[in-house]
């Protein structure tokens, strides 16, 4: 079974991880964000990841909790 994706729009990208978190309400804040980083209960296209800062590009696939969000242009 294939996982909904969902699309957030950002202005610009890079956009950092846990901005992206907030933005995507993934997490309630930073230190959430941090936290869930942090415990690796965050993937980035697949990938486990344990940096706040890694930057996000267009498509990139964040996920946590089985919960999927995909990095997109806003439209103007």
């Amino acid at each position: 079974m294939q996982r909904e994706i969902t699309n957030v729009p950002v202005v610009r990208t890079p956009i950092r991880l846990g901005q992206f978190l907030k933005l995507a309400n993934l997490v309630q804040d930073g230190v959430e964000a941090k936290i869930r980083i942090q415990h690796g209960e965050v993937q980035v296209n697949g990938m486990k990841e344990t940096r706040r800062g890694r930057q996000l590009a267009m498509n990139d696939v964040v996920e946590v909790n089985g919960l999927a969000c995909r990095v997109s242009l806003q439209q103007e």
